[in-house]
């Protein structure tokens, strides 16, 4: 018997409410839940940055609290707000000489003015969404203002390792250095030697239990080391002093010359703004290559960025702290111990603000001088010699020098725009410096330009061109990327009238065959790595079918039906001539470099005989990258096997003992037609050579029978029993390259690497192989900048 419930009377000029049919009922809120992962990676960065706040907040001459609030702060507001979900942020080294100058001209409450002041500007910036602009900042600057800040740390806190107090310049510690020397305390001195040996030795200790040992983090072992030797050796010297935290100075408003003021606002905003920007960038590139990690965090919003970061400063500032910006070390700690939110980031945080209330009695044991010695040693790493390298071979160490002696004895600021001045000056002279020269070899005229070929440089390149008499055969080459308008209608018109009265004239290099060749040209103009059956611009198919280098449109393909032979030995020659006039005078410098040091690739790239494969291609790689091995089925014979081939194990071995390569990869790919025979070929069948080969195959048809063993794909099931054999096939072979005994010694001497690959032809995508689950999961690679270890 049904109840009958009293309903209220409709009103009848109030809309009847509207619900969907078949509506699915509200979702609940959802609960604050912390990942495993998280909580590990929070720990592992909080051991970190507490000893790293302490000395950063040391080193500007700030009070210690505000190391402390800047590395909650950063935890929990840039955490919370930032566009990179696992970049770490708190008081950076970077920021060390900037804020020691504004504590020295206008105290600390004003510096925390500053630092407000400097975040409403970071604010502003992420409301513009400027933050891809900061990027445009020459690499050369940005190393060169690093390093120079790294030289201003090292010579100040080199003072307080040695038992003294440091000057307010590089200057004036540079000539007080030989009086500091002199009347050293040995007290300081032993207890940052003790840090920086246990700081360097940490991370090298051997073995399986330093494998394990090495999970705590060596700045952390580095100071609880020197803290309790100096506790138990009962040593005199100044310690950390955290005064009460009721006795805090908080922000107070900066006094002074407004431009001076303006200036020092700008210069935190651009250190702080470019260091997290590039920080996120750079954390981005360490998570690309963590296909799990990438999947769960995502890429990095650098507009929101530059927003968390700018509330993290008002809000540190306003609290009292130092200038926050993303911290590199914290950052890479984060990633590389598994983090998948930003919640690892909070966490961190919160624990600071717990040791920063509770743990005052352990943290007022530790020396200034540890402390000081793990700044100076951050110092010192700041100058980069893989930095240093990177411009030099980018010919822009005038750029990093100028930044960075700019930085060190002019400050910051002036530093940087001093690098700026001398980048835009480098880049002029670049584009204006045109060499034009002209010689006659065997009755040919060559005409060579080296650089961009501007409006500028016509005049030059007319004097040359008119020294070729008429009717004489002409070589012009254009080794440069760039040419303007001007530049081509001059040699385009010299062309035509040379040409006209009888002579040939060919143009070769970088820019000839695609912006000054004429249409009616033979050579070739298709796309890079178009095949040779796609090739029209040699048929004798209307000049339509043909599509130009520049185009943005791909080359059509003929139908099946109407499709030409296979490409006999002409295109293979046509082949060649091609790369002799356009590739070769590209290479010729690099190619003649190699001839002389000799080969020294780093990776052996083991891979199928397809002719689909192009290594170069789908590993970007050029001359000298890769010592590559193909065969078929990408085998890799046990040693020692009857039947065995030889041929593999002693390219393997000429790769480990005699170039010493770092790393060896074992590529597979979709639709191998060895995996196929596998699959099809009865094991006892007639013994051909080919059959012969594929035995080394069998254990992978074997390891695909057993569905604990075989590998997966990420985000997909393998397509068909083939493509399990291909994934299979690479982790079986893997384990063969183990079997060799050089590879066996290299890999327990840690000196060699290897990595799982499989290439998807028709997607025209590649998975790397991550062991860590046992059975093997191939993850889907987007933009990745480094291989992890199979």
């Amino acid at each position: 018997m049904s109840a009958c419930v009293p309903t209220r009377a409709a009103d009848p000029t109030r809309p009847a409410p509207v619900h969907p049919p078949h509506s699915p009922p509200p979702t609940p809120p959802r609960r604050f839940r912390v990942e495993g992962a998280d909580l590990s990676a929070a720990i592992a960065v909080f051991l970190i940055a507490l000893p790293l706040s302490l000395g950063i907040a040391l080193a500007t001459d700030a009070p210690l609290q505000a190391g402390l609030v800047a590395a909650a702060v950063g935890g929990l507001v840039a955490g919370r707000l930032g566009g990179s979900p696992l970049q770490v942020s708190g008081p950076a080294a970077g920021l060390t000489v900037v804020t020691a100058e504004l504590i020295h001209h206008y105290g600390w409450r004003a510096t925390c003015g500053i630092t407000v002041l400097a975040g409403v500007a970071q604010l502003g910036l992420g409301c513009l969404r400027v933050a891809r602009t900061a990027l445009a900042v020459s690499p050369a600057i940005v190393h060169g203002m690093l390093a120079g800040i790294g030289v201003t740390i090292a010579m100040a806190q080199l003072h307080i390792v040695l038992g003294g107090v440091p000057q307010s310049s590089v200057l004036d510690n540079l000539l007080g250095l030989p009086d500091q020397v002199a009347n050293l305390r040995p007290s300081a001195v032993s207890m940052s030697v003790l840090t920086l040996i246990l700081l360097f030795a940490w991370p090298r200790l051997p073995g399986r239990s330093g494998r394990l040992l090495r999970k705590v983090p060596a700045a952390l072992v580095a100071v609880a080391g020197a803290t309790a030797t100096a506790s138990l050796a009962g040593l005199t010297l100044p310690r950390v002093d955290l005064p009460s935290w009721s006795s805090h100075a908080l922000a107070g408003l900066p006094e002074g010359p407004v431009l001076g003021v303006v200036a020092a606002v700008l210069t935190v905003t651009l250190v702080c703004s470019v260091q997290s920007l590039l920080g996120a960038v750079a954390v981005d590139k360490l998570v690309g290559s963590r296909p799990q990690q990438q999947a769960r965090a995502g890429r990095s919003n650098l507009d929101r960025e530059l927003l968390g970061q700018g509330a993290a400063n008002v809000v540190s500032g306003a609290l009292g702290g130092l200038p926050v910006a993303g911290v590199a070390v914290r950052s890479s700690a984060n990633v590389q111990a598994g983090a998948v939110s930003r919640n690892s980031t909070m966490l961190h945080g919160a624990l600071v603000v717990v040791a920063a209330l509770l743990m005052v009695p352990i943290l007022e044991l530790i020396p200034l001088a540890s402390l000081a010695a793990l700044v100076m040693a951050v110092g010192i790493q700041m100058v980069s010699l893989h930095h240093i390298r990177t411009v030099t071979r980018h010919r822009e160490v005038l750029v990093y020098a100028v930044t960075t002696l700019g930085v060190v004895f002019l400050g910051v600021l002036q530093g940087v725009l001093l690098g700026v001045g001398v980048a835009v000056g480098v880049a002029l002279h670049r584009l204006t410096r045109t060499r034009i020269t002209h010689e006659e070899r065997e009755g040919v005229h060559h005409i060579r330009v080296r650089g961009q070929l501007t409006f500028l440089a016509v005049p030059r390149l007319s004097r040359a061109l008119h020294l070729v008499p008429r009717g004489a055969d002409t070589v012009v080459e254009l080794d440069g990327s760039f040419m303007d308008h001007a530049a081509y209608e001059s040699l385009h018109d010299w062309q035509g009238t040379h040409s006209a009265q009888g002579a040939t004239v060919e143009i070769t290099g970088r820019a000839g065959t695609r912006i000054a060749e004429p249409a009616e040209s033979g050579h070739c103009r298709c796309r890079p790595w178009t095949p040779w059956r796609n090739h029209h611009c040699h048929d004798s198919a209307p000049p339509a079918v043909a599509v130009s280098a520049t185009s943005e449109a791909p080359p059509e393909e003929p139908p099946r039906e109407a499709a030409e032979p296979r490409p006999s030995g002409h295109q293979l020659a046509r082949g060649i001539s091609t790369f002799q006039r356009n590739t070769a005078p590209l290479m010729r410098e690099e190619l003649a470099r190699l001839a002389r040091e000799g080969q020294r690739p780093s990776q052996l790239f083991l891979t199928c005989a397809d002719s689909r494969l192009v290594t170069s291609m789908i590993t970007s790689s050029g001359p000298g990258d890769l010592f590559v091995v193909r065969n078929v089925g990408n085998l890799v014979p046990l040693p020692g096997e009857e039947y065995g081939d030889d041929s593999v194990g002693a390219a393997i071995e000429y790769a480990v003992e005699v170039l010493g390569v770092r790393s060896i990869t074992v590529c597979g790919h979709s639709g191998c037609g060895a995996m196929q025979a596998l699959l099809t070929s009865e094991p006892d069948g007639a013994r051909t050579p080919l059959k012969r080969w594929l035995r080394h195959g069998r254990p992978s048809v074997e390891r695909t029978a057993d569905a604990g063993r075989a590998p997966r794909l990420s985000g997909r099931a393998p397509a068909d029993e083939v493509e399990q054999l291909c994934l299979t096939n690479v982790v079986q072979q893997l384990e063969h390259l183990r079997a060799h005994d050089c590879v066996t010694q290299a890999l327990r001497a840690g000196t060699l690497e290897l990595h799982g690959m499989y290439f998807h032809v028709g997607e025209a995508q590649a998975y790397l192989l991550d062991e860590g689950d046992g059975a093997g999961l191939f993850g889907h690679v987007g933009a990745v900048d480094e291989l992890r270890p199979a």
